[in-house]
């Protein structure tokens, strides 16, 4: 070896142990950045945990048929947790109750100058590693912390995803808006802490009452953030409930009885007429997006009637009872009084009806009379009893549910909690921009109700403008989507990449980009409404390429 390679060899070597020692200083100094977090102060509260996490694989959300987290596991960067919380005091029920957060913020080199608040589900009650998964079932995007923001999430207001938190007047006020700019405060204070700067653009997204969240976020707090992502939104949330009551009345009066007598839900339908009504839907409306492929883009000109395939000369197994077909007739209409007068909203035919995720909703698979295993019953019923009527009626029987006397009561929470503002001017003068997604197929948010707020929306926002609506507010119906992904949809989406563009470099999304597992070749857009997607009658049906958003 001569003296030039000797020297070329230890030059390299003294280079890499110099990288190896300015790494280590890194390492340390963003250990010691994170956890000196644990002393800052926080309003009405404490952090109380930090930890410094090094890079590795994500962890599945338990908590996802609620939040929509998809259950893809994901590459995390190296970021420091802080958990702590706000307002720790006793209720008026004798419980405890706290605001619990997280945030999770990337180490200073790989922040983006970013933040996103992950909105919950259910009821709430948990509290969801902040990682920032898109909110949809099937989406296989980057969540937020892997793409370098910092992000937080919180439990409502309360522990356990149980509504008795509704015996309790401050409880109910953090659940339905509070909570969100107390933890919006404290996170961003935490984030100003750690980087000495404060986020560049600051995003919301949820599905379901994440989704809620996210448009609480616009409507209550116009000035935290610049984007939010709202996907099957509970935003009409007190009238959702009600509507859950009327399904489930509406389903008992068909549902066959045991051996016993009782009434088994799950039976009140089978699969073989959920999937008779699918394939009905299919026969009527696949076609009219210049394609049959399983999928019926143009669900606002599908006029399909269930009466098509009631049976006229007595049963079979090729047609529906006229009791069955008066029975969903009831269910895709929605609940009304005596007189007639809608008491939430319509909701229309499409495939995802026979899908599992509709059936869990509305019906359930128990056999057991006793122990009916709907989400309407089961987490609907305790919702409508503790929070959404006023006041609580723990003992009520939701079967009694009167809908000419008993719809009063949900007036009272229904106007806190409901995301029905539709005169958003401060929001939209200031930049921001509203990106709503929504399964046609949602069993328990009717795609019906978020359309109409949507309309009118454009009138008191927008005056009637549709071009002006869509510079901040684009709507994107899902066909065959279920509640939060899943069913015969492409289901698999990436809004948050859509919504940087919107925000960061004024490209408004005329499409998302859309695959799904349901059609495993299949690449489609889903179109900003009111247009949709249209084969152009050439080309790989397969292919992006051959569909036009008109």
């Amino acid at each position: 070896m001569n003296l030039l390679e000797n020297k070329a060899k230890i030059s390299t070597a003294l280079a890499f142990i110099g990288t190896l020692a300015h790494a280590s200083i890194a390492l340390a100094d963003n250990v010691d950045r994170c956890a000196q977090l644990k002393d800052l102060s926080i309003q009405n509260g404490t952090v109380t945990e930090t930890q410094y996490v090094g890079k590795g694989l994500s962890q599945q959300d338990p908590n996802r048929m609620f939040t929509g987290a998809s259950s893809t596991q994901f590459e995390l960067p190296a970021h420091c947790l802080v958990r702590g919380e706000i307002d720790k005091r006793t209720g008026a029920d004798g419980k405890e109750y706290k605001i619990r957060f997280e945030v999770r913020l990337p180490t200073p080199e790989h922040w983006q100058n970013r933040f996103i608040f992950q909105g919950g589900g259910g009821t709430d009650g948990f509290l969801a590693n902040a990682l920032g998964t898109i909110p949809i079932h099937g989406s296989t995007a980057l969540p937020a912390l892997a793409r370098g923001y910092a992000v937080t999430s919180m439990n409502g207001g309360h522990d356990g995803m149980d509504p008795t938190f509704g015996l309790d007047q401050k409880a109910r006020l953090d659940y339905a808006y509070a909570a969100i700019g107390k933890v919006t405060q404290a996170a961003k204070n935490i984030v100003k802490a750690y980087y000495d700067a404060r986020p560049q653009h600051s995003y919301f997204m949820g599905c379901s009452n994440g989704g809620r969240e996210a448009m609480i976020a616009a409507q209550r707090y116009p000035t935290e953030f610049d984007g939010v992502i709202a996907s099957n939104p509970g935003f009409h949330l007190s009238r959702a409930a009600v509507a859950e009551t009327w399904d489930t009345q509406t389903l008992y009066s068909i549902a066959p009885a045991d051996n016993q007598g009782r009434k088994v839900l799950a039976n009140a339908l089978t699969n073989n007429d959920l999937k008779l009504l699918t394939d009905a839907v299919l026969e009527k409306c696949d076609v009219r997006d210049g394609l049959k492929d399983g999928i019926v883009n143009d669900y606002i000109g599908c006029d399909f009637d269930p009466s098509d395939i009631q049976c006229k000369n007595g049963d079979s197994s090729a047609c529906l009872s006229s009791e069955k077909v008066t029975a969903i007739k009831a269910v895709f209409g929605g609940p009304k009084d005596s007189q007639g007068k809608p008491l939430y909203n319509s909701w229309p035919y499409d495939t995802g009806v026979s899908a599992p995720g509709w059936r869990m909703w509305k019906l359930g698979f128990s056999q057991d009379a006793t122990k009916p295993d709907a989400f309407n019953t089961v987490l609907g019923a305790g919702s409508l009893l503790f929070y959404f009527m006023t006041p609580p009626q723990p003992g009520f029987n939701p079967m009694m549910f009167d809908f000419d006397k008993d719809v009063d009561q949900v007036r009272e929470t229904g106007s806190l909690n409901d995301a029905t503002m539709t005169m958003m001017n401060s929001y939209v003068s200031r930049g921001g921009k509203m990106l709503i997604i929504q399964g046609v197929s949602d069993p328990v948010f009717s795609a019906d109700d978020i359309r109409d707020w949507y309309l009118k929306t454009e009138q008191n926002t927008s005056h009637g403008d549709n071009t002006a609506m869509r510079n901040w507010n684009r709507l994107f119906m899902i066909p065959g989507m279920n509640h939060c992904g899943d069913g015969p949809a492409l289901d698999d989406v990436d809004p948050l990449t859509a919504m940087e563009k919107w925000v960061e470099k004024n490209q408004a999304p005329e499409f998302l980009a859309a695959k799904g597992k349901a059609f495993p070749d299949k690449h489609q857009p889903i179109c900003v409404y009111p247009k949709i997607a249209k084969y152009q009658g050439n080309g790989d049906i397969n292919s992006i390429d051959s569909y036009k958003c008109e």
